[in-house]
């Protein structure tokens, strides 16, 4: 399933590498204008999570979702936990009632195809990987990260060779196509907000691809529920 996948992705990949090119981060002013909505409400977002991370043995671990991730997320003994509540357009109820603010955001934001709060175990290390789809980008918003002593992120993104430390509050946009990893780096959990954004601005026929892409996989989540 996993050379399935990977095959799948890397077709996908070329694809949309012929025909689209950009930055590894994007300005979310041009690509994600409802980014506000989330960061304006980040502490009530936060407050949600931080609820459900009071049950964290619940929430399923990511290659117990997605199987075929599990070379990233069962890599080591620590846990990468994710809750969905929204999948490539499929609302996950029970777990969008658990999340009311950011089930009423994400319904009133309709570029966003996909939600999830992601868990992060203390040491946690994502290896290095490529997102398989350029039709989307990814908006990362902390919600209760960590820090060093000197009062920085623990937790690291590096995208293409770069580090980024995304605090509580902050965010960045950017294109899970480029290869990247995350560590957290601390003793404690790193509670963010993960969602797929449509990308805007693509030339017709990837836009006509992007939906049948989106709309497969939308029908597979939904047959699997």
């Amino acid at each position: 399933m996993n050379v399935l996948y990977e095959q799948a992705g890397s077709l996908v990949r070329r694809v949309y590498d012929h025909r689209l090119s950009g930055p590894p981060v994007l300005d979310p002013a041009t690509h994600f204008p409802d980014a506000p909505r989330f960061t304006e409400a980040w502490r009530e977002l936060r407050d949600e999570a931080l609820e459900v991370a009071e049950k964290l043995h619940n929430i399923p671990r990511f290659h117990e979702v997605l199987p075929s991730q599990e070379d990233i997320s069962a890599n080591d003994d620590r846990d990468w936990r994710i809750l969905i509540v929204k999948a490539y357009g499929a609302r996950i109820a029970s777990n969008a009632k658990l999340c009311p603010i950011l089930d009423r955001i994400v319904n009133d934001s309709p570029d966003v195809l996909s939600a999830s709060l992601s868990f992060l175990a203390p040491h946690k290390h994502i290896p290095p990987h490529r997102g398989p789809f350029r039709g989307i980008i990814r908006f990362h918003l902390g919600l209760c990260v960590p820090t060093t002593p000197d009062g920085r992120p623990a937790a690291v993104l590096n995208i293409d060779g770069c580090d980024y430390r995304i605090g509580d509050g902050q965010s960045l946009l950017w294109d899970d196509t480029y290869r990247h990893e995350v560590l957290n780096d601390s003793n404690s959990v790193r509670t963010a907000l993960l969602l797929d954004v449509r990308r805007r601005g693509m030339p017709w026929d990837m836009e006509v691809l992007s939906r049948v892409v989106i709309g497969l996989v939308r029908a597979s989540v939904l047959l699997t529920r």
